[in-house]
């Protein structure tokens, strides 16, 4: 089991597409003065190789293709020396804006699921994520790269609340999108990511859960905080 004891907690921040993940996780790590790990940017970042090579277009996938070229693709971390935060790179190229695009959300899920692709990014993850004290996010982190870790989070929101929300984000963005759209395709990634055969999307049995539809980001800090109290009292030697 992969557990990090030693120069911190590993906290395992699982859950549905659009709920704030990413900017919930990375404030823990913030606060905690841990590395903060987006796992979704990687899986993200392949999918942005995919459509740049021509293996992915439109929600299809040309698995033979994507596989044989992964021997040339690079995914790493960069250090952002203004915000001491790290950012995606794909072959040595920061690419953290551009996994955002519309376009690659609707073909991530597809890619995700393959087997070997995932396989890799796991491996990745643990190599990553094992050194310090660490944050990680995505859709099987207390599952599968660290079901030994300290904390499991399981975050849930509303679908239309979640779709409002990234909607937003990509308006803030200048991005194109429209709601409707945005709302179809996080219903469909739901479905892809609880139905696929390789590291489906589910709460670890030892999960707490967090359902932020209705709470603000301070809100769930704090509730994180009370959770991290309780972790604390129950394993004081």
């Amino acid at each position: 089991m992969q557990k990090n004891t030693k120069n911190g907690l590993t906290i395992a921040v699982d859950g549905y597409s659009s709920c704030g993940k990413s900017t919930f996780a990375r404030r823990i790590a913030d606060e905690l003065g841990y590395i903060y790990i987006d796992s979704g940017a990687m899986y993200r970042a392949v999918t942005l190789f995919g459509i740049e090579k021509g293996y992915v277009d439109d929600g299809r996938v040309d698995e033979a293709g994507l596989k044989k070229s992964l021997d040339n693709l690079d995914i790493g971390f960069v250090k952002d020396e203004s915000t001491g935060r790290y950012l995606i790179s794909m072959n040595g190229r920061e690419v953290e804006n551009e996994i955002r695009s519309m376009a690659v959300s609707e073909n991530v899920s597809p890619v995700s699921r393959i087997g070997e692709i995932r396989e890799r990014m796991v491996k990745l993850q643990r190599s990553v994520g094992g050194k310090n004290g660490v944050v990680m996010d995505g859709r099987d982190i207390g599952t599968v790269v660290f079901p030994g870790a300290d904390i499991k989070i399981f975050m849930t929101a509303d679908p239309h609340i979640r779709a409002e929300r990234r909607f937003a984000e990509l308006q803030a963005k200048g991005i194109p999108a429209s709601l409707e759209k945005v709302e179809q395709n996080i219903r469909d990634r739901d479905h892809i990511d609880e139905t696929r055969a390789v590291s489906p999307l589910k709460k670890a049995d030892d999960a707490d859960i967090l359902d932020n539809s209705y709470m603000s980001v301070e809100e769930q800090m704090q509730w994180f905080r009370d959770l991290l109290k309780k972790h604390d009292r129950e394993n004081k030697h």
